[in-house]
């Protein structure tokens, strides 16, 4: 099965050997996006301003690929502290619209750049 690279300047570049996106057998599946402004490399301070950058960067990859918010069939959420789940969920709302994707939330120890969070999604294309 051929795979396509999905990649746009309105998310942060990656950092290392992978790929933004990547289209494969009418699903999209993204990297982990976190919150880094794409135009000055910028990370909000608090959590929920960190969840709305995550997605909006989500979202750029999304709409590159030529789908939206209502196409995500599952995300994944890793968090640093699962005391912040109220508020992720609370931004995360604001994005995502029902029927909602399947998602998982996981608390880890850390994640790239000290950020406190990550989202990652599976979409139909």
């Amino acid at each position: 099965m051929p795979k396509q690279e999905i990649t746009t300047s309105q998310a942060p570049a990656a950092i290392g050997p992978y790929a933004q996106a990547v289209l494969a057998g009418g699903l999209l599946f993204s990297s982990g996006q976190i919150p880094v402004n794409p135009t000055d490399g910028t990370v909000p301070v608090s959590v929920d301003e960190q969840a709305k950058q995550a997605l909006i960067n989500l979202g750029a990859i999304l709409e590159q690929a030529g789908i939206g918010f209502a196409d995500v069939l599952k995300t994944t959420v890793f968090i640093r502290h699962m005391e912040d789940f109220a508020a992720i969920n609370a931004v995360y709302a604001t994005f995502f619209k029902e029927p909602y994707p399947a998602r998982s939330c996981v608390e880890v120890s850390a994640l790239p750049k000290g950020v406190l969070l990550e989202i990652e999604a599976i979409a139909a294309c």
